[in-house]
């Protein structure tokens, strides 16, 4: 946060170290729950359950501890999906095809007109074999790098 940003510190909304709390009415039941959205962010990055207040009606009220517990949770959360996305974009095998080790990559571009993948292969000492356009869709495995490793690096239909 900047100086021309303070810190907000309400029983409902905290915002401080680049994120957002905020106590919400849980839409689906009587209770409560908490949105933790980045500074900058159009959704919420986490949003859970919130715990009732001693009359059990209000929400209990944000603190620092529990402010920077959910700081810590959404900021946990938001790294798992950022790895798992990363994982889902790219994606690389090593086998054994035309008499030499041989690691096979798969790279996924999401862009939203014109979604494509990029299948490349490098030797064992890092040279690039091939590199070749395919459809974001493209299944690499250990079967379908063998493939087209045997077949000359051609590109896959």
């Amino acid at each position: 946060m900047t100086e021309e940003t303070p810190k907000i510190q309400e029983p409902r909304l905290w915002s401080a170290d680049g994120w957002t709390a905020k106590v919400i009415k849980n839409e689906d039941d009587d209770g409560w729950a908490v949105a933790m959205t980045r500074d900058g962010g159009r959704e919420p990055a986490l949003v859970g359950p919130w715990t009732m207040g001693r009359d059990k009606k209000n929400p209990k009220p944000l603190d620092n501890n529990a402010f920077n517990t959910l700081v810590k949770t959404a900021s946990e959360f938001v790294r798992r999906s950022e790895q798992q996305l990363h994982a889902s974009l790219h994606q690389s095998i090593t086998v054994t095809a035309r008499a030499e080790r041989i690691t096979v990559s798969l790279d996924i571009v999401p862009d939203e007109d014109n979604p494509y993948a990029v299948l490349s292969a490098v030797d064992d000492g890092g040279q690039a074999l091939a590199e070749v356009r395919v459809a974001p869709s493209f299944t690499l495995n250990r079967s379908s790098a063998v493939a087209w490793a045997e077949a000359g690096f051609v590109r896959p239909k």
